[in-house]
């Protein structure tokens, strides 16, 4: 299994036995974490361009790193539709026209503390999705050892990508949204609807 090697080469790394970089399927900080996603950024503009079906969705805790940032810009600039599920600090300014409108940042506050992470790109429908514990933020880019894998069992990413992600997206007890000027704004239930709270939905 290459993800379980990879894994036994990053104890390696760690333990001073090796001074290995590059990894078969994991995504490893510092050493090439931050390259990586912005590479999958690029490639969601690149497969935008020639179906018109970009799409990024991610949920962390904290987005500070300004070199992914920039790459976010440039994927909603060429059309890509995102969804930023950021628990804490977000240096990113949705709606902008121009600049960000294709950009949605989530704010979940409830109950439970959010932590996971997971970045997911449509990849022209074959869809990538990581798990693990970075943030995208210099510190943990830069100063920490942070890993993300990838989900290949298809039952799990179907998972995510049916009930998981939307589930996140569609909460209207404990979201806020991001606007343009940089104000929260809870996110309420339309007229008839009822509310849905994911936090209770995934007890």
């Amino acid at each position: 299994d290459e993800i379980s090697a990879d894994v036994s080469e990053l104890f390696n790394v760690l333990t001073g036995f090796s001074l290995q970089s590059e990894y078969r399927k994991i995504l490893v900080a510092p050493a090439m974490l931050r390259r990586e996603i912005i590479a999958r950024i690029d490639r969601e503009i690149e497969r935008h361009a020639q179906s018109g079906d970009g799409r990024i969705i991610f949920k962390m805790n904290s987005l500070v790193d300004k070199a992914s940032i920039a790459a976010l810009y440039r994927a909603s600039q060429a059309g890509v539709k995102i969804d930023l599920i950021i628990r804490g600090v977000c240096c990113l300014r949705p709606g902008v026209p121009g600049w960000s409108e294709n950009i949605r940042v989530t704010s979940i506050v409830g109950r439970y503390l959010e932590h996971s992470r997971i970045y997911y790109f449509h990849n022209g429908g074959t869809e990538e999705i990581y798990l693990g514990s970075a943030d995208l933020m210099e510190r943990n880019l830069d100063k920490r050892v942070e890993v993300l894998f990838p989900i290949e069992e298809d039952a799990i990413r179907a998972h995510i990508v049916s009930e998981v992600l939307p589930g996140y997206l569609r909460d209207t007890v404990n979201a806020r949204e991001l606007n343009a000027d940089g104000e929260w704004i809870n996110r309420r239930p339309a007229e008839g609807d009822e509310p849905f709270d994911v936090q209770q939905w995934g007890m």
